[in-house]
Order: C-alpha cells, then sequence, then structure tokens
C-alpha cells in the first residue's frame, strides 16, 4: 500500500511492508527512476525483512521541490522518513545517488542502521561538464531526449536487445522523471564529494558494482571500498549500471546473505 508523508520539507511517497517483527531495510532508487526500480529484489526479501521503500525527492509521485538539491538533503529526507515512521535503527541499501545517499548516511549517522549496502554508485563526480550538458538538454529538449542515452549506460548492448520487458519497465520510469525534479537531483550529484568522509563508516558494509558500468565505473566502487574498513566488495560479470534489474539472481543472493548475515538477531547472537 502507497502511502505519504511530510518528511524535511517535502511530501514523499513511500511503502512499507512485510513482517512486523523482522528488521527494516531501505531501498533507496536512483536517478531517474522510482521505488519500482527494486521490484526484482522484493520476493527475495519480504519473508524475512520488513521493506521500506519511497521515491526520493524529485521522483515518481513524491514532491518536486525547488532546487538544486544536495546530498545532505536527499540523506535527511531518510532520516526524517525514519523518524516519522518509528524507526529507530535499519538496513539502508542504496543504488546512483542512493548510494550516495547510503554514503552520507553511514559516515554521519552509522548509529542509525545496521548495515549498508552501497551499489553501482561513487564518492566523488570529477566530470562535472558531462552533468551540465544533460541537465542543458533536459531543460531545452525533455526528459525524452536523455531516454536512449540513459538506457545505453545502464544496460550491457545483449540485455538492451535481449530482455525487451525489463528494458520497457525502466524506460517508462525514466519517462515518469519531470525535468525540475532531474535537474534538482542531478545537480547533487555533480557537485557531491564524500571520498573524505568514507574512514568514518563503521557499519557493516557491502559494496556491489556492475563491472561493465560506464555511469559508476568499477574503479569508484573499489575507491569506496578500500576507504571503508572491512567492507565487503561484490563485482557482477555482465552487468552494468542497474545491476539489480540487469542481474537479479546474482545481486540478490549477494544482498540478502550480507542483510541476514547483519541481521539484529544475527548481531546479537
Amino acid at each position: 500500500m502507497v502511502d505519504k508523508i511530510q518528511a524535511n520539507g517535502a511530501s514523499l511517497v513511500y511503502t512499507l511492508e512485510g513482517p512486523e517483527d523482522k528488521d527494516i531495510v531501505i531501498l533507496s532508487n536512483s536517478l531517474m527512476s522510482t521505488m519500482d526500480m527494486w521490484t526484482p529484489q522484493i520476493p527475495v526479501l519480504h519473508n524475512e525483512f520488513q521493506i521500506l521503500r519511497y521515491d526520493s525527492r524529485g521522483h515518481g509521485q513524491s514532491e518536486i521541490t525547488p532546487g538544486p538539491y544536495s546530498i545532505y538533503l536527499l540523506a535527511n529526507d531518510v532520516l526524517h522518513l525514519m523518524d516519522g515512521l518509528n524507526i529507530e535503527k535499519a538496513h539502508f541499501v542504496g543504488l546512483s545517488v542512493g548510494g550516495m545517499v547510503g554514503q552520507y548516511l553511514g559516515a554521519h549517522h552509522g548509529d542509525r542502521f545496521f548495515s549498508l549496502t552501497l551499489c553501482n554508485t561513487a564518492s566523488e563526480m570529477p566530470i562535472v561538464d558531462v552533468w551540465n550538458d544533460r541537465m542543458s538538454t533536459a531543460r531545452n529538449e525533455g526528459i525524452e531526449a536523455l531516454v536512449d542515452g540513459t538506457l545505453q549506460r545502464w544496460f550491457i548492448p545483449s540485455f538492451l536487445e535481449t530482455k525487451r520487458d525489463e528494458v520497457d519497465f525502466v524506460r517508462k520510469m525514466i519517462r515518469t522523471t519531470q525535468v525540475d525534479g532531474y535537474i534538482a537531483s542531478a545537480t547533487a550529484i555533480r557537485d557531491m564529494s564524500l571520498t573524505a568522509f568514507l574512514k568514518y563508516i563503521s557499519v557493516p558494509t557491502l559494496v556491489i558494482a556492475g563491472r561493465e558500468d560506464p555511469a559508476c565505473p568499477l574503479e569508484a566502487s573499489e575507491i569506496i571500498h578500500e576507504h571503508i574498513a572491512g567492507s565487503k566488495l561484490v563485482v557482477i560479470d555482465d552487468a552494468a549500471h542497474l545491476s539489480n534489474v540487469e542481474k537479479p539472481e546474482v545481486f540478490n543472493e549477494a544482498l540478502f546473505n550480507f542483510l541476514k548475515s547483519n541481521s539484529s538477531n544475527s548481531l546479537s547472537q
């Protein structure tokens, strides 16, 4: 069931499902997607965890507040969402910008989380002109002008050619993105710089990377892994940026095993 909550000055849409006596797993979406991007993960998680999904500010059915946004703002949305739902502690799973939000939360509010899973993400975005160009294209030509290029970054060629239903599912999500929400959120990605904070992350952390991801290359995940003491790195072959959609079986196995090993029950034993 979809609900709304006022959190950090924005109306955020969310769903909370699963057994009430289980740990909560928060799933944070990428740029130009919605909470629906996590659909392939629901079957493997729903019996063992409560699942909290939400549309990030500026995306899906959540409110598009005036930009620009920052990773700090988007991270505080998560904290306010947790507070509004009386969630003291949870696991956090974020992909792309969701993973950037996770890095900030882990470094500054680690006591609120059992674990972090940082997927297909980066701690720095050094080439700002790329983002300026994309934002200019969105402003002048609309989101549709970004669809094909985005899909080519998100999936390897063979997936685009053979998995038409999955690609159409993602294409529709991209097309729902409003220009103002995209530009405000893209600014947060363009301007973020998180590497220096990674050393402060002490909660158990899993880093998941697609070996062929051009959006957040494997090297970016390796940097995150190297800077977070005790973190685990899983590299998924034949996968690009949306590895959770492209290789759900491999992704789900890594995620589920990590979450189970760091559940509140496991940690208390």
